[in-house]
């Protein structure tokens, strides 16, 4: 293996133990913030002021940079696969540091999200690294792509604007969907600050181009909603399934995104085309297993906070719909 590949290689493995462990470390800090406060699945920002919080925070952003900065040393091939093992830390730890169980059929699941996005990128060709910002931008206006933009944005106003109110609270997809979505625009303009950035130290400035500045937005506005809603589905949700379905869908769509605006997928063999075919519909089981592993959780909750029902005095139910001021949302605490 060659000597940049290895650098690769050593920088996407340290990446993904530190951004699975930040999952952990801000589910904990969001968990004590709620204690004290409103939740973020509700609208608070209390996690602000929880040291824990901003650990994982600082975690992830030193996992991000190493994984930003292995795609200078070896190509995307062999980086984003290794986003996978992000979930196998989240998830191991999940189980030791927040209790939380993963039952057989999530484990499956995961598995299956895992196998699927790894045969996608394994076999999604090669793109031209493009060789100054106004290439880029030349990329980005084109019509297919901004057609894809275009879908993307419509689609993250409807789940903001109509179906976070509704679901958001009970289906993992409608934050995740948001994350991703906005996440796979963010990487192309990540993308275009790190050329910019690259060709800027060989004293060929790109800073004096305003399609550079409009990248930067882009990508700084992309960055804030992720956090923002990537926070709300680990406050809301069990982390052993926020982070596989977020790597699944992430990685799918910026795969699309990056395919679309590069053109990658001329010239591809049939044997290809099939093996990413097969690989996303292995994500989407992979997918639909997690999400009914969720339904379970949230039926057997149900179940336990019946019997506690019967104890509550009059005087705890309100008048006019019978609603429990007692409610049981996580059977973490019956472990």
């Amino acid at each position: 293996m060659a000597e940049d590949n290895v650098r690769g290689l050593v920088l996407a493995v340290g990446s993904s133990l530190f951004i699975g462990t930040s999952f952990i470390l801000k589910k904990k800090g969001l968990r004590k913030a709620a204690v004290n406060g409103t939740s973020a699945g509700y609208g608070g920002y209390t996690y602000l002021l929880e040291p824990l919080w901003w650990a994982g925070m600082v975690t992830m952003f030193i996992g991000e940079a190493a994984n930003f900065v292995a795609y200078a040393f070896a190509p995307a091939v062999l980086v984003t696969p290794l986003g996978a093992l992000s979930i196998i830390v989240s998830a191991v730890l999940a189980n030791f540091v927040l209790k939380e169980r993963l039952s057989k059929l999530g484990i499956l699941g995961c598995l299956s999200c895992i196998v699927g996005s790894v045969v996608i990128v394994l076999h999604a060709p090669q793109e031209e690294s493009p060789t100054s910002v106004q290439q880029i931008w030349d990329l980005a206006t084109q019509p297919a792509f901004m057609i894809f933009a275009a879908a993307a944005l419509s689609i993250v106003a409807v789940l903001i604007l109509y179906l976070e109110p509704l679901f958001g609270q009970s289906n993992v997809l409608v934050y995740l969907g948001i994350c991703s979505l906005m996440g796979s625009l963010t990487v192309v303009s990540i993308k275009a600050i790190g050329i910019a950035i690259k060709l800027t130290l060989e004293d060929i400035n790109q800073l004096t181009f305003p399609q550079t500045w409009f990248f930067i937005t882009v990508g700084a506005i992309g960055v804030i909603m992720q956090l923002n809603y990537l926070n709300k589905a680990l406050d809301t949700f069990n982390a052993a399934i926020v982070s596989p379905i977020y790597y699944v869908m992430f990685t799918t769509l910026t795969i699309t995104a990056s395919a679309i605006m590069f053109k990658d997928w001329s010239g591809q063999d049939a044997s290809s085309v099939a093996s990413e075919i097969c690989g996303f519909i292995t994500v989407i089981s992979g997918t639909i297993i997690l999400h009914s592993t969720r339904e379970q959780e949230q039926a057997s909750t149900s179940t336990i906070a019946g019997p506690v029902d019967r104890y509550t005095s009059g005087e705890d139910l309100k008048s006019e719909d019978g609603e429990h001021l007692i409610t049981l949302h996580n059977t973490d605490y019956f472990e």
